[in-house]
């Protein structure tokens, strides 16, 4: 009997580290093709991100990283204008929340959960309009991502955290929309990363829109002269419109 019993013992360790050992293996082909940076490739490594997780509900690892994975090929769909883009994201967006919620499940003491949690439900409102995602109820939650990111490492993702609470508050409409509060954390923000174009052209927009123009205008001017396309684009926009 203890012989029977010890046996049975060994086959469901020997099940677990089998369903461990190919969930960190698929992680690891997806992570590189995530890690291409192109939207295609983003877009294959979600399969085995699901994969990953679905062989092992419990990683962490696996659930913050599928939630990353649909974000960032939403993103990336919304900033090429694709053509159904905002399906995508609404599609996307509601995918990124649901593992980033089951992240922060499992390891609530860690960013990533709550970070992409935010950035996913941004990305879904982005879908289906702002106004819905508050009657769904997103705010509340939204912002308790944010924070709880900022809270346990601002820094994180080039002070994601920071930029991500910032452009929260100057997008809700009023009477939500806080100007001040969004321009206290794109100002701290912008101390530690005053290069990146994202981070300028959401800043510049908001100065322009608390009638703080001459401010941004270097700020737009920077952003044009940066690296990314679509953030250049969006600054000549603003600019012009000065």
């Amino acid at each position: 009997m203890k012989r029977y019993l010890l046996l049975i013992f060994v086959g469901v360790l020997f099940s677990v580290f089998s369903f461990t050992s190919l969930a960190n293996d698929t992680i690891a082909q997806a992570d590189a093709l995530f890690d291409k940076g192109d939207i295609d490739s983003i877009l294959a490594s979600i399969p085995l991100y699901v994969k990953a997780a679905e062989a092992n509900p419990e990683s962490y690892e696996a659930n913050w990283k599928c939630a990353r994975a649909h974000r960032e090929y939403a993103d990336h769909a919304l900033e090429g204008e694709y053509e159904g883009w905002k399906d995508i994201c609404k599609e996307y967006g509601k995918k990124g929340m649901e593992y980033a919620e089951k992240a922060t499940e499992l390891e609530p003491e860690k960013i990533e959960g709550h970070y992409y949690f935010g950035l996913s439900a941004g990305t879904y409102s982005d879908g289906v309009s702002i106004l819905k995602a508050l009657a769904e109820g997103l705010k509340g939650s939204t912002e308790d991502a944010f924070y709880k990111a900022y809270d346990i490492d601002k820094m994180y993702d080039i002070g994601g955290p920071m930029l991500a609470i910032g452009r929260f508050w100057h997008q809700l409409p009023f009477p939500m929309k806080n100007k001040k509060r969004a321009e206290k954390y794109f100002a701290e923000r912008h101390e530690y990363f005053p290069d990146d174009p994202e981070g300028l052209v959401y800043y510049a927009e908001l100065l322009i829109d608390s009638r703080k123009k001459k401010e941004a205008i270097p700020l737009l001017e920077k952003a044009i002269a940066g690296d990314e396309p679509y953030y250049s684009k969006w600054a000549k926009r603003l600019l012009e419109d000065l």
